[in-house]
């Protein structure tokens, strides 16, 4: 699975979906510009020491990145009708997110077939997810979808805690 980046703007929730993709074995792929160096301190704190443990590419655009990769592609956006989980999704899917702010651009759009145009539901009158939050909602029900492939296994059904040493909470 390919989770595709286009311009994303906020290191922590970048981190965050490195450590995601590193969780669930998907390749991230960033698409730039991005909005902040790829050394930066926030988003080794969201990743925190998941980096090496996640393939991650950065392309300098996505016609390039969707050029090298192979599988269906999907659009995520709010303008569209059909539901991510009604897609079925897979192994060599390239699953595309928009920036924080901006969302998925016209340009990016224009690159999918809109019938690849997929939504996360969400109550009226809301605007948006945390980028973040929105990419492991798909990433984990594709992965779900997929028979949970590559997964650890546990003695308590796969489930895994955290188990931190010190307060992980700013005050």
């Amino acid at each position: 699975m390919h989770v595709v980046l286009v311009h994303p703007e906020i290191a922590p929730n970048t981190g965050a979906i490195i450590r995601l993709c590193a969780n669930t074995g998907a390749t991230l792929h960033l698409v730039e510009p991005l909005g902040f160096s790829l050394d930066s301190a926030l988003l080794r704190r969201g990743g925190l020491d998941y980096h090496e443990h996640a393939e991650v590419r950065v392309h300098s655009s996505l016609e390039q990145t969707l050029g090298d990769l192979p599988g269906r592609r999907f659009a995520f956006t709010s303008a569209a009708t059909r539901r991510y989980c009604d897609a079925g999704l897979g192994d060599d899917d390239v699953l595309v997110f928009g920036a924080e702010r901006a969302g998925l651009p016209d340009e990016a759009k224009e690159l999918i077939a809109p019938e690849n145009h997929l939504l996360i539901p969400m109550r009226p009158n809301n605007r948006s997810l945390n980028l973040a939050n929105a990419v492991s909602i798909v990433v984990y029900d594709a992965w779900r979808q997929q028979g949970f492939e590559g997964a650890a296994p546990h003695p308590e059904h796969g489930v895994t805690a955290e188990i931190l040493s010190n307060d992980p909470f700013d005050h």
